[in-house]
């Protein structure tokens, strides 16, 4: 069971999850820590995982022919803690997967958070690369659940300046308050809706979008000029979907890890303008997609 401890002076909360300790690395991940030996989010691994909640694709339960599949978290945060598998296709994510497959994921997002939404606070999130914390390098999603009495220290939609691209539903843009570099947010036109409630043409509209923004950020960190913040590490990002009314998704690439200035003032140095983020992802000397 999740434990949750407040901090009665800032009223914030810790979540004390002992299992996660246990969390077995992928073998190409680069840690010391225990390993898989092989892939359990593999198509023909089925039964390495715990029994699947949802699939989308043919096939038996636990069994091939998925094409996006929905698992309980063997180490989980929460009490609720699922996780949505992208595909079977162990390299590729949602930059490099076809349009469709980006939907059907999409489609599943939205559709676990309907079934949980009246559980608690439902937050959908993706760690892509091992500095973003991913444990296991098949592409993946997570669903967490948290209680309705916990008060999230979430920001709120920012207001839309340095806008990066449009379609009919969303926009992209670098917002001016963003803390990382060339960090996105994108955001529906349609106000005062959660998540939950998008529609099958705006998830159409949202797939094209969400594609398109993430194979602006990878080109985007080829280019020499942007790896001098750090070309160190390989691409890596996360992204989260706002929990409640007027959601949005928050992209962050992982150019740099928060050292000891940020941790002890809580404030966050951010060394890219993101008007200069913006026009940079938009441009097409930048970013080739």
């Amino acid at each position: 069971m999740a434990k949750f401890v407040p901090d009665v002076k800032t009223q914030r909360w810790i979540v004390i999850a002992g299992g996660r300790v246990n969390r077995p690395a992928d073998p190409a991940a680069p840690t010391s820590g225990p390993k898989y030996k092989v892939n359990p989010f593999a198509t023909g691994n089925e039964s390495m995982t715990p029994p699947e909640v949802y699939r989308v694709g043919e096939g038996e339960s636990g069994k091939p022919g998925w094409k996006v599949r929905v698992v309980p978290n063997k180490f989980p945060i929460t009490d609720i803690h699922e996780v949505i598998i992208h595909s079977p296709d162990e390299s590729h994510d949602l930059e490099d997967l076809p349009l469709e497959q980006v939907t059907l994921i999409l489609q599943t997002y939205r559709q676990r958070y309907q079934a949980h939404q009246s559980d608690g606070h439902v937050l959908i999130f993706c760690n892509h690369g091992s500095s973003s914390g991913a444990s296991l390098t098949h592409p993946h999603a997570q669903l967490v659940v948290i209680p309705h009495q916990i008060n999230l220290d979430a920001l709120a939609r920012e207001p839309v300046n340095n806008i990066v691209e449009d379609n009919t539903h969303f926009t992209v843009y670098c917002p001016d308050f963003s803390q990382w570099p060339y960090e996105v947010w994108i955001a529906p036109k349609k106000e005062k809706t959660l998540f939950g409630n998008i529609s099958d043409e705006e998830i159409k509209d949202l797939a094209q979008i969400l594609k398109s923004t993430l194979c602006r950020l990878k080109g985007c960190y080829d280019n020499p000029e942007v790896k001098k913040i750090r070309a160190d590490v390989p691409f890596a990002y996360n992204f989260y979907i706002y929990h409640g009314e007027n959601w949005f998704i928050r992209i962050i690439p992982r150019f740099i890890h928060r050292a000891g200035f940020e941790l002890g003032t809580g404030l966050n140095v951010n060394m890219i303008d993101p008007k200069d983020a913006a026009e940079n992802l938009a441009s097409k000397e930048f970013c080739k997609i």
